[in-house]
């Protein structure tokens, strides 16, 4: 029972439902996705973290870039539905045709290095050595 609830209960967020979509065009790292989204990396950290373990994204290492995207074709069936009725039936809303065209002009080297001299500014702040 929980292999076919664990997919729904990660469909119920909205946010979640336009990182698939950005997903679909191409494969982002946190960053892009949080720039595109406008939300906290940690809160996009979460809701990858979700997807991930209800089967819809995958993760692959690639020097300093963790590169997030949808899992391959070897999903189960409902999982493969469920991108597929998602990707049709959502393709036209307003919101995800601008989250793509955001996700197209995204620069990662630039979204990246001011995340990260964010957070090591913050770190200062808190008197935590970087």
């Amino acid at each position: 029972m929980r292999d076919l609830t664990r997919p729904f209960k990660a469909l119920a967020d909205p946010n979640r439902l336009r990182i698939l979509n950005l997903l679909a065009e191409k494969p982002l790292c946190v960053c892009e996705i949080a720039s595109v989204l406008e939300l906290a990396v940690s809160t996009v950290s979460k809701h990858l973290s979700i997807l991930r373990d209800a089967g819809f994204i995958t993760y692959e290492k690639d020097a300093k870039w963790v590169n997030y995207s949808l899992s391959s074709a070897a999903n189960p069936p409902l999982i493969t539905d469920l991108l597929a009725l998602i990707r049709r039936r959502l393709h036209n809303d307003p919101q995800f045709k601008t989250d793509r065209s955001k996700a197209a002009a995204v620069d990662r080297n630039r979204i990246c290095f001011i995340e990260s001299s964010r957070r090591e500014h913050d770190q200062l702040l808190k008197g935590v050595n970087v």
